[in-house]
């Protein structure tokens, strides 16, 4: 039995409330594959969409004929930018964005016309025969030049610096031991396996209902509806189905196509992206390249870091701001600085828009400044622990920014934890199995080496630096079939992280309920704002749980007016009793826009990796061995699940480690497919040993830190750190190839 806040006592059911591994309600569906995406939707008279994509990273527009496209058979509409009938541009952060390209086009792959047609390949062909003359001019493509050549040509009017982000502190540089580095990190495709799709279907009072895989159903609306010449009110928007979305879904794909043709025509619009145009269709991970500068003290103490900091955004704005933001508040790491000085850039360039990714701005330099902690440690002669318990922060240390930690961060004990695990047994893999090629006989391990690697990352979590972050929710409580029912209504976008299972646990345990439904996420209810920054636990859990305090407050009124009366008989009396409630986090602040001074995150969590890989130096191949990971949590809500996502964040940091890179020349996107950008498969990851500590937070709903994005800033930089240990190479690009680990004599 468990307490009300008033003391009346209630059950909670049993392995279905908070800190148990209660199941998906979506699990069974989707291993079957019963679950219904996006990619699924149908109606019986419904078009299919496609687009016209530009060949050219840059471009003069002189025309556009669509009338061989009008002429085909089964061909319903052709659209251009001169048929956008409100606002042609949108955009997260900036407008800069077209629906269909005006005048010019800013990157491979830019959206020019739209077709529906009674067949996709219909449509597809239909979008194939409109003719497009183009003026090509020479792409920007190197960030560097974007940003500090000043004779660099101008992406868009006004510059190519999207933000620059100082962080100044303190003012002495220099040290007794210095070590400097440059480091490269490539662009990273989200690569989740539902590619874009949706289902458009114009409504009788002139508006039009969107059913869409996305991330962040008002602010989708908020950009569609302007575009479209509506109000708000006549865009309707549903979650559909969502095969994962890692950051790629915040920004908009086809939600506008969808609806401008679905208005055009009078009949629903399908869309779906093949995984080639997905890889066009929207934004990945940014580039970067890196500048640092670590002083110390012989004995390993940090007296200061300077670093340069430049991250491509590609052709439009997206999120760059919010990552360069990141980048700068987040660039020394979890150590204690007294000097810092930091100068984060993001850029405009011809390269293909970047935007959010897990763990987004965070990733990049935590990459950077763990580097740098190996080559400090190695010239001061200490061991790669050492170094970072000697520098670490804890709870009351100040961040580069100013911001004081304010909650438990016990990165020291996480370190020595972490160190003292049980390393694999033996020494570098014989067998042909266990090795780096596998049975391919094309060596029997004669250059096979073993390293050990460490990595800590430090990610806020919720959004930062003033950003109205919040959450609304929507609890009923009723009677059906006889038996109390709960009803939780929010718009806070399921992607497969499990938050339909968590928001039903929150009103389990809250209420002492055993049934208890998710409605479908729409823009009926309050936002819920994005499924990012490993915020919705916090922020909509919060309001789930602000919306079931206020239900069990009124119910306790009604068990007052009616002692001993059960729950389902008060009900039956009272009617149901519903409450909506917001939920926000503490505030936030901007950054200095000169001194980069300010509290402007609401939360911090930190990840401590330890990799083991073997290296065969002969070939350039890697296989991990081994993975250990400490992280703390605050609150454990669900045991499976969150292991679950430190399993798979750290997947996705192994890959940008060792294989994932959208190769772009020239800014053209060399290898669009999964055959040809490498994602790891459950035979890349090894065995992992997971350690999960519960240091709540007073600040946040039930002590809980997010979790989903940590693991993947440490795993990155401790898989390095044990290649370069096998190796002995310096490899400060990731993702590592081949070619930068097989030695030349060998």
């Amino acid at each position: 039995m468990s307490q009300t806040a008033s003391g009346q006592s209630r059950t909670r059911p049993s392995g279905q409330g908070l800190g148990e591994s209660a199941p998906r309600p979506d699990g069974t569906l989707k291993v079957t594959g019963e679950f219904a995406y996006s990619s699924d939707l149908y109606l019986a008279d419904m078009l299919w969409g496609a687009t016209l994509r530009s060949p050219h990273p840059s471009a003069w527009i002189r025309s556009v004929d669509i009338g061989p496209a009008l002429a085909m058979p089964g061909v319903y509409a052709v659209l251009t930018h001169e048929d956008v009938p409100g606002e042609r541009f949108y955009g997260l952060d900036r407008k800069d964005q077209p629906v269909l390209a005006v005048d010019q086009v800013r990157y491979q792959g830019e959206p020019v016309a739209i077709v529906a047609a009674d067949h996709p390949e219909t449509a597809r062909r239909a979008a194939a025969v409109i003719v497009v003359e183009y003026e090509e001019r020479e792409p920007v493509t190197d960030a560097r030049r974007a940003v500090f050549d000043a004779a660099c040509p101008e992406v868009h009017p006004g510059g190519n610096i999207v933000r620059h982000q100082p962080v100044r502190v303190g003012g002495e540089f220099t040290a007794d031991v210095v070590v400097r580095g440059e480091y490269e990190v490539g662009m990273q495709d989200q690569a989740f396996l539902g590619p874009e799709s949706g289902l458009a279907v114009p409504a009788e009072d002139g508006g039009v209902d969107l059913y869409v895989a996305t991330q962040w159903l008002h602010v989708d609306r908020e950009q569609i509806a302007p575009c479209l010449g509506l109000p708000p009110g006549k865009v309707r928007l549903t979650l559909a189905g969502v095969g994962g979305a890692f950051g790629a879904r915040e920004d908009l794909s086809m939600q506008v196509h969808a609806c401008l043709l679905a208005l055009r025509t009078g009949r629903p619009v399908k869309f779906v992206y093949g995984r080639q145009e997905s890889f066009y269709g929207h934004v990945h991970r940014h580039p970067a390249w890196m500048r640092y500068e670590h002083g110390a003290t012989r004995d390993g103490r940090l007296v200061y870091v300077k670093a340069e900091i430049v991250l491509d955004g590609g052709a439009y704005c997206s999120s760059s701001p919010a990552v360069v933001g990141n980048a700068a508040s987040l660039g020394v790491g979890p150590y204690e600085v007294p000097n810092v000085e930091i100068d984060a850039y993001g850029t405009y360039s011809n390269n293909p828009p970047c935007g959010a990714m897990r763990g987004f701005g965070a990733v990049q330099a935590c990459y950077a400044y763990e580097s740098q902690m190996d080559r400090l440690a190695e010239a001061c002669g200490l061991d790669p622990v050492e170094i970072r318990v000697r520098n670490a922060v804890s709870q009351g240390s100040r961040l580069a920014t100013g911001q004081v930690i304010e909650s438990p961060a016990p990165l020291a004990g996480m370190l020595r934890e972490l160190a003292a695990m049980p390393l694999p047994a033996g020494e570098a893999a014989t067998d042909l199995r266990s090795m780096p090629g596998g049975v391919a006989q094309t060596t029997h391990g004669e250059g096979v080496r073993r390293g050990i690697g460490y990595g800590v990352g430090i990610k806020n979590i919720c959004y930062s630096e003033g950003f109205d972050d919040h959450s609304t929710a929507r609890v009923k409580i009723e009677v059906l079939g006889g038996e109390p029912h709960v009803l939780v209504h929010t718009a806070a976008a399921e992607v497969g992280q499990g938050l339909v299972m968590v928001q039903a646990q929150i009103a389990r345990t809250e209420l002492g309920v055993e049934r208890v439904t998710v409605a479908p996420a729409d823009t009926t209810v309050g936002s819920a704002g994005s499924t990012s920054a490993s915020r919705q636990s916090y922020v909509t859990g919060g309001a789930v749980r602000e919306a079931c305090l206020a239900v069990r407050e009124r119910l306790d009124d009604l068990r007052a007016e009616r002692p001993g009366v059960p729950l389902a008989d008060l009900l039956e009396l009272s009617g149901p009793v519903e409450e909506t409630r917001e939920y926000r986090h503490r505030p936030t602040y901007p950054m200095d826009p000169v001194t980069g001074q300010g509290d402007s995150h609401t939360q911090l969590a930190l990840c401590v990796h330890r990799a083991v890989v073997d290296v065969d130096v002969d070939l350039g191949l890697v296989k991990v061995v081994e993975l250990s990971a400490v992280q703390d949590v605050g609150k454990i809500l669900n045991p499976m699940a969150l292991e679950g996502q430190i399993h798979g964040g750290t997947a996705q940091g192994l890959g940008l480690a060792l294989m994932e890179e959208i190769q772009v020349r020239d800014g053209r996107m060399l290898n669009p497919s999964f055959t040809d950008y490498l994602i790891p498969t459950i035979l890349d990851m090894p065995p992992m040993t997971i350690s999960i500590l519960e240091n709540p937070d007073p600040d946040a709903p039930y002590g809980l830190r997010g979790a989903g994005e940590p693991p993947t800033l440490s795993s990155t930089p401790a898989i390095a750190a044990a290649v370069r240990a096998a190796t002995s190479l310096p490899l400060t690009r990731i993702p590592i190839r081949p070619s930068d680990i097989a030695l030349p004599d060998a």
